[in-house]
């Protein structure tokens, strides 16, 4: 049985460590403040830094990248770091994009990452659409992660990416056993394009965890930048009206201290 050990370092950056293994998911160092454009009028203010530096993280066996094109997902400190891992799995056009030590992956591809003396962990794209229907061609390629490993009791662990509610993500629910759920959450939304959703709010994430059925839910990505529009407080609100079997599989995670999760 494996126990994983989270540890929220903010925004939709993770450290997840498990059988010897330390995992980062979108990797982002850089302190707040500043704008960033993401492109066709839309941008978004960092407003919070990372709970841990970069130069404190360790060494990162695999980095979890779901896009490359985006601040909020990699940064320019998290760029730095990328080099220094040994393996990065991401899309496939931000592979060719990255280079080196990436790997890239289409929807339901896999790749496997080994190494001596640890289980062999099975990497599979899963898919993500960041916003309404038809706007791939504005916000790029995007992909989520189930990584499965022997040893894990409850099922896969399944980081969403960022990603509205569609077929595509909700036929997770049918090909993987999920065990941990990392969601990104936060409801993005920007002023030019009014009430358009990028990413899931609760509501959202409450109807596809029906489907996926997780035995724990970890919401993250819902804080740190002025692009989301639903946080923790207005989360928790709408988990009030929420059926416990799926209120009371959330975990929060404190930024910066570590939490086991049974997997």
């Amino acid at each position: 049985m494996s126990t994983l050990r989270l540890t929220h370092v903010g925004g939709p950056t993770t450290l997840i460590e498990a059988d010897g293994w330390r995992i980062l998911t979108d990797p982002t160092f850089d302190p707040p403040g500043r704008t960033y454009k993401f492109g066709w009028g839309t941008s978004s203010r960092k407003t919070s830094g990372p709970a841990i530096p970069a130069a404190d993280l360790g060494p990162i066996d695999l980095v979890l990248l779901t896009h490359e094109h985006h601040a909020d997902n990699l940064d320019d400190a998290g760029r730095r770091l990328l080099p220094g891992a040994t393996v990065v799995v991401t899309t496939a056009s931000g592979a060719r994009r990255l280079g080196s030590n990436a790997r890239g992956l289409r929807n339901w591809e896999t790749t496997r990452i080994e190494q001596p003396g640890r289980p062999t962990i099975t990497v599979s794209a899963t898919p993500c659409r960041h916003g309404p229907a038809g706007s791939h061609r504005i916000v790029g390629d995007v992909i989520g992660f189930a990584l499965e490993w022997d040893g894990l009791e409850h099922g896969a662990v399944w980081i969403s990416g960022d990603t509205v509610l569609f077929d595509g993500v909700r036929d997770v629910a049918t090909r993987v056993d999920v065990g941990t759920a990392v969601v990104h959450l936060g409801r993005v939304r920007f002023p030019i394009t009014g009430p358009i959703k990028y990413t899931m709010d609760i509501d959202d994430a409450v109807d596809l965890c029906r489907l996926v059925d997780p035995h724990t839910i970890v919401p993250v990505h819902f804080e740190g930048w002025s692009h989301f529009t639903q946080d923790r407080p207005a989360i928790e609100q709408h988990l009030t009206h929420v059926p416990s079997d799926i209120a009371g599989r959330i975990r929060w995670l404190p930024t910066g201290q570590p939490v086991d999760v049974t997997a």
